[in-house]
């Protein structure tokens, strides 16, 4: 077994080279490697995705790029890659691959949420929790903790204002790998760095994301065949609630047109749809007061989605609930009851009220990343307590979704993107 763990331990040989240089027609961009000086020695990432596969980090250190009159981000702007010792206040286990881009994810989506103190949680490049409040970091970090108290374990934080002690504090309950932000006061340092193995990254940007969120980079994928498809970054265009579309359509010379959210409605479906610029598609989010209840991911079809995504919002509210009243996790509990009948009594009462609840879904507003084809996942939705619901819009029956929205009682608002945020 000794054997086995030593895997995750070992750090891959680094063949990469110092340099690179991508040049596209007659603009050059030229990157440099980045490597940190951590116990005495230099090292790179700690390995790729996984412990057998080598890589390397590197940072646009020259040259510009501009497409069709858009200018792409610069050296100079860089973030998780300007990462130097000085910004690793601790490194523990020196960061990864995915410890990285998870920071870079948390980023993605913090970029369009700098109006208010926000957090975002994630693990595996996706958000498992996330909120902003008025009410500072602190009321942020906790609401996305207790969106998916499970998911959380293991994962990376990412914050948009400076981390105060009792940030530091609610931090230091749980297991986390990473945590980013623009800054730490003094005492909320010391209070993180008793968790030997935690990287604290400092990345002064972070403060400074609506300087980015307008300048797209250069995304590129690489082909199992050795090619390449490179495309201008997504770029968010719902920045405030004048930017929705109305939800209306016509068929056979019939117009329908949905509710109009109110202006809490906007706000989660403002919160709800930066969210989803970092979520892997096909996917859905449910939202209320600022926070995810339940983040739906990757899956291949859009009701499909919604089924699971509420599946999911039912399983966390009732680990909430476990959680919270006996001290331990939904499954733990679901362990005690095969042998014990008091547990079975508080896990059926647990279940009972989690359905009368319906997972905490009433009242929570819907973004869906693509259009839906048929009316089927808002029936779903609309079913669970949702008031309002953000889509692309542009499916040949938006007239049909629309009708379900305008059918609900109370009726439902719908609002239109105009805009698709696939992430694959």
């Amino acid at each position: 077994m000794s054997d086995l763990k030593a895997i995750y331990r070992t750090l891959s040989a680094d063949p990469f080279p110092r340099t690179m240089t991508i040049t596209l027609g007659d603009q050059k961009l030229q990157f440099e490697k980045r490597t940190w000086r951590i116990d005495g020695e230099d090292r790179g990432l700690r390995y790729g995705e996984n412990p057998d596969q080598p890589a390397a980090l590197y940072a646009l250190n020259q040259g510009t790029l501009e497409l069709d009159g858009v200018a792409f981000r610069e050296a100079g702007d860089g973030l998780v890659s300007a990462l130097t010792e000085e910004h690793m206040l601790q490194a523990g286990k020196h960061p990864g691959k995915i410890n990285l881009t998870d920071v870079d994810n948390g980023i993605n989506i913090l970029q369009y949420l700098h109006t208010k103190p926000a957090a975002v949680i994630l693990k595996h490049n996706n958000p498992c929790g996330a909120a902003w409040d008025e009410l500072g970091l602190e009321a942020s970090l906790k609401k996305a903790f207790w969106s998916d108290r499970i998911a959380a374990f293991g994962g990376t934080v990412v914050v948009n204002r400076d981390v105060d002690a009792a940030c530091a504090a609610f931090i230091n309950e749980s297991y986390f790998e990473v945590v980013a932000a623009p800054g730490y006061d003094p005492e909320a340092l010391e209070m993180l760095k008793k968790r030997k193995n935690l990287r604290i990254l400092r990345i002064p940007g972070l403060a400074e994301l609506d300087t980015f969120a307008d300048k797209p980079f250069l995304d590129v994928k690489s082909l199992a065949d050795g090619g390449l498809i490179v495309q201008f970054s997504f770029r968010n265009r719902i920045r405030g609630p004048q930017d929705f579309l109305p939800a209306k359509a016509d068929r056979d010379g019939v117009l329908v047109q949905a509710r109009t959210p109110n202006a809490k409605e906007m706000d989660d479906l403002l919160f709800a749809w930066a969210v989803e610029s970092g979520v892997t598609s096909n996917s859905v989010l449910f939202v209320r007061d600022g926070a995810t209840v339940a983040v739906g991911t990757g899956e291949q079809d859009r009701v499909g989605c919604v089924q699971l995504t509420i599946h999911k919002a039912y399983t966390k509210y009732a680990d909430w609930l476990s959680f919270t009243e006996q001290g331990v996790s939904l499954y733990e509990l679901q362990a005690k009851a095969e042998a014990d009948p008091e547990p079975r009594r508080i896990l059926e009462d647990i279940q009972a009220r989690t359905e009368t609840a319906k997972g905490g879904l009433p009242g929570t507003v819907l973004v869906s990343d693509g259009f839906f084809p048929f009316r089927d996942g808002v029936d779903l939705a609309v079913a669970q307590g949702v008031t309002a619901i953000a889509q692309p819009g542009g499916s040949i029956r938006d007239h049909e979704v629309i009708t379900a929205v305008n059918q609900a009682d109370p009726q439902v608002a719908m609002v239109f993107t105009g805009q698709r945020s696939f992430r694959h």
